[in-house]
């Protein structure tokens, strides 16, 4: 707990940038706060002791930590602003005391607050772009055993708690111990006999709502777990919400839903109730004791050891301590949550990616001569093999068709070249040097991958496109756009080229998705190119521009090709027929045809899948 406390604490360096003035500010502000209290003795001794006379004083009196003290300081300064005593020359003078010491205390306590806040962001900032940053170094396959829901909690929701964690340790540290101690100081100026029994109490205080403290970290570490759960639902019923209202399942979704929100709800609200309690148990004890000091502190006045204007003040001071100690201790039960929620956060930033750059790895400069699979075998789970050594190699300027069953290894083959896994077992080799001694940015900087599944953002054509270029000028996207048979229905759309496509691309049709993709392929301009099922899902007519665009862009390239329809692959320099993480079948479509394998059935078939 303390180690992760500790961690946290690294996302606010340098803290003495921040920790240094805070102490400062909290020092004055508790030192003007308390000198308020201090001056409510005077001024009811002038509204209601007829007797009250300033005593005038001539010269500054030293410093003394008391009552008398401030009080002969304002008799100095009342003998050098007036010439003769006048009660409400007095209230005056006492009048502007408290208006000036409230604006310095209340100038210090913004103060302090404005450098935690400032703190405060600056950490959450900090601390949002190196959770993002690792999340997108991760390797794909850590994906795969993630809901994406729970990531974007980590990120959002335990990010949000875990930044009290961090400024409330401004306050624990500085200012609630600064006034605890301030008050406490004045109370012994007033009578060190009220201030033994005030000092007693506030133990019992913090040791009950203490105990509330301890009960909440449980409820709040899995709190954060429901409500990565509910971000979870939340996002894959957005995402599905077509199938899902096919399939009449909104009953099915909600109530899973519901079931998740009730158990969040009943988590916050056991919370809540700890929490709640705190300061109704604080408030109930602080009124307690301030009963019993009015019989104590009433029997001082009535034998003359008590001033009845220094009572009032210590009772008034006495009632302000608990709130600086019930805050304290709120402020440990935020920190409590705050590391429950840094547990989760660091269960993400301590995932070591699976791939990662080799020593001395170094830049990848361009497809020279050819690709190399060797005897590579490859399993995701360590059980079964998806791919069973398979040997086999691309020529520069060639496109191999790889084809077979669904299941096959087809598109695994196609993910370990620009290394979203790497090989279990065996190499992959470019120009004779092994892909892991390259650095991964340099080899996908050379590469395009165009997929059934074709990923577009919540932006206009242009940014869309511009992904694989960013720094490609206008003239230079239009021209991919026309390559890639795009241009048509972007000339058409209400603001052409700045027009948004909507979330995922979903004010598109699916060809024309495909044919932007194809886009930000040709503006990227690889020496290697990857095409997965890039016709797939297409209707016919989207199918002709699509394959079109992409003759177009496979012209020159080194490349390989996985479909299940003959006119994508049929030109291929060579065809590798995949089977059980095996190669079945290798050779041209006419060779392949001749032999009357299982590449000869499955053009039959008409069917890859």
């Amino acid at each position: 707990m303390f180690k992760t406390y500790i961690r946290l604490l690294g996302f606010a360096q340098p803290i003495g940038k921040y920790a240094i003035p805070y102490f400062f500010y909290s020092l004055l502000y508790a030192l003007f706060n308390s000198l308020t209290f201090m001056l409510i003795a005077p001024i009811l001794n002038t509204m209601f002791d007829n007797g009250f006379t300033p005593t005038p004083v001539e010269t500054l009196p030293p410093f003394e930590l008391n009552q008398e003290y401030l009080t002969a300081l304002f008799n100095f300064a009342y003998s050098h602003v007036f010439s003769s005593y006048d009660r409400q020359n007095v209230l005056i003078l006492l009048a502007a005391v408290v208006i000036c010491v409230s604006f310095l205390s209340n100038l210090f306590r913004y103060l302090g607050s404005w450098t935690a806040e400032n703190m405060r962001t600056r950490t959450l900032q900090r601390m949002r772009n190196k959770m993002f940053s690792r999340v997108m170094d991760m390797n794909v396959g850590y994906f795969s055993d993630q809901r994406k829901g729970d990531i974007i909690s980590k990120i959002t929701s335990d990010v949000g708690v875990v930044q009290f964690c961090i400024t409330n340790t401004l306050q624990v540290a500085f200012r609630e111990p600064f006034l605890i101690v301030g008050y406490i100081v004045i109370m012994i100026a007033i009578s060190w006999e009220l201030s033994v029994f005030s000092v007693l109490f506030l133990p019992v205080v913090a040791l009950l709502i203490g105990s509330i403290v301890k009960r909440l970290r449980h409820p709040a570490r899995t709190n954060q777990q429901r409500t990565g759960e509910m971000v979870a639902t939340l996002d894959e019923s957005l995402a599905g919400i077509k199938v899902i209202k096919s399939y009449n399942a909104t009953g099915y979704v909600k109530k899973k839903f519901y079931d998740i929100s009730a158990d969040l709800a009943r988590l916050t609200l056991s919370m809540a109730r700890r929490q709640q309690l705190a300061s109704p148990m604080s408030e109930f004890l602080g009124i307690t004791a301030v009963g019993v000091i009015l019989v104590f502190g009433g029997s001082l006045v009535a034998k003359g050891s008590l001033d009845p204007g220094e009572f009032i003040a210590f009772v008034a001071i006495f009632s302000q301590i608990t709130r600086p100690v019930r805050t304290f201790i709120d402020q440990f039960a935020n920190i409590n949550q705050g590391i429950a929620a840094g547990e989760r956060i660091f269960s993400l930033l301590d995932s070591v990616p699976e791939i990662q750059d080799t020593p001395g790895a170094k830049k990848f400069p361009g497809l020279r001569e050819k690709i190399e699979f060797r005897d590579v075998h490859f399993s995701y789970d360590g059980s079964r093999e998806v791919i069973d050594g398979i040997s086999f190699e691309i020529l520069r300027g060639q496109t191999v068709a790889l084809v077979g069953p669904s299941g096959g290894g087809k598109s695994t083959l196609s993910e370990l070249l620009p290394r979203f896994y790497d090989p279990t077992a065996g190499d992959i080799r470019i120009d004779g040097i092994s892909l892991r001694d390259y650095e991964q940015e340099s080899v996908r900087a050379h590469m395009s991958v165009v997929a059934q599944d074709t990923v577009l953002f919540n932006d206009t054509i242009e940014s869309n496109i511009a992904m694989g270029k960013p720094s490609a000028t206008h003239e230079e996207i239009v021209e991919a756009a026309r390559i890639a048979n795009a241009d048509s229905f972007i000339e058409e759309a209400p603001e052409g080229y700045a027009t948004n496509i909507g979330d995922r691309g979903a004010k598109l049709s699916g060809g024309q998705r495909q044919r932007l993709s194809i886009a930000r392929a040709v503006l990227k301009n690889p020496d290697i190119l990857i095409l997965d099922e890039a016709t797939s899902a297409l209707d016919t007519e989207s199918e002709k521009l699509v394959q079109e665009a992409l003759n177009k862009l496979l012209e020159g390239r080194t490349s390989i090709v996985i479909a299940h329809r003959l006119s994508t692959i049929h030109n291929a320099d060579r065809i590798i027929v995949v089977d059980h993480g095996r190669i079945a079948e290798e050779g041209t479509h006419n060779e392949l045809m001749a032999r009357g394998g299982i590449y000869a059935k499955l053009i039959e078939m008409q069917s890859f899948e």
